[in-house]
């Protein structure tokens, strides 16, 4: 797919490029919070998604005082906001199914800021179940095509319990099982190689080609949906060319 964009990948060069640190904070302060109460302990050795979390927010440059603080507050050691996970399920032009993971501690606030910016953006929300089944839960590998060989990484990925290593143009994308992510990660990592994304990640089954008005207005709708505070991660099942991004 040299020339297409698909939401996946994106996503990591959207990522790559963001200068907003005070939201990237918030979005990694909640996940810290939320994966140290629901996996029931402060400790990174037995809990994986918190391990994962204080990755990423090491990754941004988060201050360590601010991350035990977010341990703390999802451990009940430190008095903090009680966030709820919610997932709302609705469609761009063309019919792009989207899923957007919030993490809020006032659910009605959230669903009507949701169901705004859906309908002021080209979209609508809809019923719970409504898109989710387009998605499969897997883990997800960005890998710079200079870091490695097609057969190097592949064998590397798939010894350490990879699905699947695709091409896409300047990079590789690997997937994964959720249980086998953090081992291919790992086995990528001490290869040598450092991922540019990486992520359990929502992959869509089948994607929508995109152009246009239709491309400029998913792009609105994905990029107002991500602004808001309450909203963790988007996912959608769009693929736009490279010219149309730009």
């Amino acid at each position: 797919m040299s020339g297409h964009s698909k939401w996946a990948t994106i996503k990591h060069k959207k990522g790559a490029t963001d200068a907003r640190r005070a939201k990237i904070f918030t979005k990694l302060i909640k996940e810290v919070t939320v994966a140290a109460r629901t996996g029931g302990s402060g400790d990174l050795d037995s809990n994986a998604r918190l391990r994962k979390a204080v990755t990423d927010a090491k990754a941004q440059n988060m201050p360590n005082d601010t991350i035990d603080r977010a341990i703390k507050r999802g451990t009940g050691e430190l008095e903090g906001a009680n966030y709820d996970e919610i997932t709302y399920e609705g469609y761009g032009p063309n019919g792009v199914a989207v899923l957007v993971e919030t993490m809020t501690d006032n659910r009605n606030r959230t669903v009507a800021e949701i169901r705004h910016i859906f309908s002021k953006n080209g979209g609508n929300m809809g019923e719970a179940g409504s898109v989710a089944w387009m998605f499969d839960k897997k883990g997800y590998i960005v890998v710079d095509k200079a870091a490695k060989s097609e057969d190097e990484l592949f064998e590397i990925a798939i010894e350490a319990g990879a699905e699947d290593l695709q091409d896409e143009g300047e990079v590789f994308e690997i997937f994964t099982t959720p249980d086998n992510f953090e081992s291919v990660s790992d086995a990528i990592k001490k290869a040598g190689v450092e991922p540019q994304a990486a992520e359990v990640s929502m992959i869509p089954q089948n994607y929508i080609k995109l152009e246009g008005g239709d491309a400029a207005t998913m792009m609105k709708l994905y990029d107002a949906l991500d602004d808001n505070d309450d909203v963790q991660k988007v996912y959608a099942n769009f693929d736009i060319d490279e010219s149309e991004i730009e």
